[in-house]
């Protein structure tokens, strides 16, 4: 009996470990709430971009304030972003969704009252646009981490890096859509109302999908075996963690410049082609190509590397050609007359540059197992809004005053136009050594790949100890 019994306990343990993992149609639904709230945010961000001038001509206010609109996101995900880490990774999820949802919404209502013409505001209407916008910000970090999150606890392995892609994505497929709808909602200054009552609809839409939608921040049973360890390592043990683990530190500063450089690139594209003469039309062409290239480059990769788990073969690859596209773009954007190059360059930095996002957010976390997944791609955003934050500084400082030109199509001040020569090829030099510096020094193991692995061979191993139990 003593066998039997043994055969049995081993069996018990076994079949347990088996079914412990299961997955929910419902966790669809979730990506589908967490894909429109982050797509939401994102039109949010860069609303006012593609239409600098014509913002900056409704509200009396300079081009440099306008671009505060899209800085102060920026700004103040640094120290907010630590906080949205915590919440994600102690918190839950659902909270973290549904107050991202909340503040979008108020954010984007907020943003309609500077263009109530009763409310009679004046010169005070930039800074209800401001508010709103920050309002907006806070919103930013607890989206933008939760896909990682979303996909570890509700998604099997072999579909983890497709949710995050899917996830992801939606934020850059949010760009696009501000690249394209701003310029065509706002053809004169005074549809700038027009378009601020359009973009509040997708947040208000989202927010009640989550709020009604979404009822608990873990799944009843995890879809696998790294889903049981998802909030493993308390926040601050993680983050200190996080800190001493070199390939991680190599990844945050390199992935979070690359960040910084499409942050800057989306939001200043319009002013760098306007003053060769490219309307704000083409500009949000060239936005919707780099993002509608981006989102094809992240399906397939996602796809490919949820297959092959090539990781860090990917992204290397990924930021080489990223590099290369980023030199054509600030050679041929100082010329007159190459819209086909623009176009062509920008989608082909869109199409890697994008592709590689949601790939290096699955390699944080490979890299850094078992640390909390909002953690580990928490900080990579925080230090891609630093150094977002640095660079945008630094390129407009780096502009110069030119006279009025007949061709050029900036709405111009008293002070003349500006010419973003320096800060494009500055631009494209640090993506390029940036990308050697990732080439030469990234290298690190599969931490949550090895430790499922390990997992499944100890089922497999139980499973044989069972078969080899002989009756009694």
């Amino acid at each position: 009996m003593e066998g039997a019994e043994a055969a049995s306990l081993i069996g018990e343990l076994g079949l347990g470990r088996l079914a412990q993992f299961k997955t929910y149609r419902r966790r669809w639904f979730l990506l589908t709430a967490v894909c429109l709230l982050n797509c939401s945010n994102a039109m949010l961000w860069l609303t006012f971009a593609p239409v600098a001038d014509k913002t900056a001509a409704y509200f009396h206010v300079s081009l440099e304030m306008v671009n505060w609109l899209s800085i102060v996101y920026l700004l103040i995900a640094i120290p907010f972003g630590l906080v949205a880490t915590w919440v994600l990774d102690s918190v839950g999820l659902r909270c973290a969704v549904i107050l991202s949802a909340w503040l979008n919404m108020t954010g984007s209502i907020i943003r309609m009252f500077s263009v109530l013409k009763f409310l009679s505001l004046g010169s005070q209407s930039y800074w209800y646009l401001f508010i709103g916008q920050c309002l907006c910000a806070l919103a930013q970090p607890l989206i933008i981490f939760s896909p990682t999150k979303l996909a570890a606890l509700w998604f099997p392995d072999h579909q983890r890096a497709t949710a995050n892609m899917i996830a992801s994505m939606s934020n850059p497929l949010g760009i696009l859509i501000a690249n394209v709808l701003s310029p065509a909602l706002v053809p004169e200054e005074r549809h700038i109302p027009l378009m601020l009552g359009v973009y509040a609809v997708p947040a208000v839409t989202a927010c009640a999908l989550a709020t009604v939608g979404i009822h608990e921040k873990v799944p009843p049973t995890p879809p696998s075996a790294s889903a049981t360890n998802s909030t493993s390592q308390p926040f601050f043990m993680g983050l200190k963690m996080l800190l001493r683990n070199k390939p991680y530190i190599i990844l945050a500063v390199c992935f979070g410049g690359g960040i910084g450089m499409f942050t800057c690139f989306s939001a200043l594209l319009e002013q760098i082609l306007c003053e060769k003469g490219y309307s704000n039309e083409f500009a949000g062409l060239n936005g919707a190509l780099f993002t509608v290239c981006g989102l094809l480059g992240a399906f397939l990769l996602g796809l490919y590397v949820d297959q092959t788990r090539k990781f860090i073969e990917s992204t290397k690859i990924c930021f080489c050609l990223s590099a290369l596209a980023s030199i054509m773009f600030a050679v041929t954007s100082r010329f007159r007359h190459q819209a086909i190059m623009l176009a062509i360059s920008s989608s082909v930095f869109g199409f890697f540059g994008f592709a590689m996002y949601p790939i290096a957010m699955e390699l944080a976390v490979e890299c850094s197992y078992p640390v909390g997944e909002g953690t580990s791609t928490g900080l990579i955003f925080v230090a891609s809004q630093i150094e977002g934050v640095i660079l945008m500084t630094l390129l407009q400082a780096l502009t110069v005053r030119v006279s009025e030109d007949p061709s050029s199509t900036c709405a111009l001040d008293q002070d003349g136009a500006l010419d973003w020569t320096t800060s494009v090829l500055v631009l494209a030099g640090l993506c390029s050594a940036m990308t050697c510096f990732y080439i030469i020094f990234f290298h690190t193991d599969y931490k949550r790949l090895h430790a499922e692995a390990n997992s499944g061979d100890l089922v497999k191993a139980e499973d044989t100890a069972t078969a080899d139990v002989p009756e009694a």
